[in-house]
């Protein structure tokens, strides 16, 4: 996906009712303008460190009556260490991007370009006259249906769990039919959450497939 010039479709904590607040009204002045989800493409990494610092400009330049919503949609993950340790983490469903719901205007427009490690909003280019020369980037609001599909994704996602795990690595089986079972490891799945190890059952080595919480590493 190019997040310069495609919509993006299918994008990227805790989040309350997305679909009652995209077309909520703020105030500015004495008009009320609509805010809507906006998706801003950022520098690998920095997703959190963006929306700290864009909330704290928002108030610094006076513009959070607008922008009122930063959110970095995450589902829960468990990392698997080395020691057999798990540890619980957050893992973001669209890395690289944060969702920002706000009345879009040139102040606005202003405060999230000028975020340190904000690449741009998603959006559509206005090509230039000279056809070297690169277009202004035109934001585009994500609609309804984007907004419905980014969220319950997010809720609904199962959690993720990273393993410390490689090729050949000996393991020792701790739960399920296997359990006691010491073998090697030889094919990593992590989007399954599971692997495969060579176990010693009768005398012969057999290809099990285990599930990542059903074992530990040996060290």
């Amino acid at each position: 996906m190019n997040p310069v010039s495609e919509p993006l479709t299918e994008p990227i904590s805790e989040v309350v009712s997305p679909l009652d607040l995209q077309e909520a009204p703020a105030a500015v002045g004495e008009k009320l303008q609509v805010a809507r989800w906006y998706a801003v493409q950022v520098a690998s990494s920095c997703e959190k460190k963006v929306k700290a610092t864009l909330e704290q400009r928002a108030v610094t330049l006076g513009v959070d009556n607008r922008i009122l919503e930063i959110e970095i949609p995450q589902t829960p993950g468990m990392k698997l260490k080395k020691d057999g340790t798990r540890q619980s983490t957050e893992e973001k469903v669209f890395p690289g991007y944060v969702l920002v719901r706000m009345v879009l205007d040139e102040d606005t427009m202003m405060a999230v370009r000028s975020t340190p490690n904000v690449i741009n909003f998603v959006g559509a280019e206005e090509r230039r006259a000279t056809a070297k020369a690169r277009g202004h980037i035109k934001p585009r609001p994500l609609s309804r249906n984007e907004v419905d599909r980014i969220f319950k994704r997010a809720a609904e996602k199962k959690a993720v769990v990273k393993v410390d795990l490689t090729e050949g690595d000996q393991i020792l089986v701790t739960a399920g039919p296997f359990k006691d079972f010491q073998g090697e490891v030889i094919e990593v799945s992590g989007e399954r959450n599971k692997l495969k190890a060579l176990l010693s059952i009768f005398g012969r080595e057999t290809p099990v497939e285990l599930e990542f919480s059903q074992i530990s590493k040996q060290s």
